[in-house]
């Protein structure tokens, strides 16, 4: 699957938000303005006026809309959510050349709450996922003990968790040392081939003895 940057910059936006979550990180991540200020510092997002009270209700209110769409029994059902997110994101596509970047599409009115910008952006970005028969590109992190979710943009979808370095390497680690409980110590297949060469050197000298083995 083809992603452009913008739209890959938009579902890292859609990802971020939803491990924001009680349900993706065990407690709320936004339980404030100045977390979702800091939200929109580090997703870099551009055009955002003072925020409010408002605008925090409203983001955390989307979010649980977004894990609607995540949670969709079947596409059918994940197209009509989308939908409905993004009509009522008041979508108005526009190019922008704005600080100095390369002209891009914003899918969002100048001035429009954050809300409304993250969900018309996040909400075309995913459902050009489920249009190329990608949905399953967003999903949830495999380590046991995670249910935070990733966006997969291997080529051919291989990745199985959020984070290589933490949850990857855990289940790296885990699985190594259940195989090290499993195996044998080197001492103990190092004793079984000395006692199996000798086993073998004692077959070899009674066969070639005249007169040593089973008495007649």
């Amino acid at each position: 699957m083809l992603i452009t940057h913008d739209t890959e910059c938009a579902l890292d936006a859609l990802v971020e938000l939803l491990n924001t979550s009680p349900e993706a990180c065990g407690q709320e991540a936004l339980p404030d303005l100045p977390a979702l200020r800091g939200f929109v510092a580090n997703r870099e997002l551009s055009d955002v006026g003072r925020l409010t009270a408002a605008d925090l209700d409203a983001i955390r209110l989307l979010r649980a809309r977004f894990w609607e769409v995540l949670g969709a029994a079947t596409v059918q059902e994940a197209a009509e959510l989308l939908n409905g997110l993004i009509a009522r994101a008041g979508t108005t596509p526009r190019l922008t050349d704005h600080d100095g970047h390369d002209w891009h599409m914003h899918y969002f009115a100048p001035g429009a709450a954050l809300a409304d910008r993250v969900a018309a952006e996040s909400g075309i970005a995913l459902s050009l996922v489920l249009v190329a028969g990608e949905r399953e590109r967003l999903r949830r992190c495999e380590a046991p003990d995670c249910v935070r979710v990733f966006v997969d943009l291997s080529r051919n979808r291989s990745r199985r968790y959020c984070d290589s370095r933490t949850c990857g390497n855990r289940l790296h680690v885990a699985a190594y040392r259940a195989r090290q409980r499993v195996a044998p110590p080197p001492e103990a297949e190092l004793g079984s081939a000395r006692d199996a060469a000798s086993a073998s050197a004692s077959a070899v000298t009674t066969q070639e003895t005249p007169g040593v083995g089973v008495r007649t």
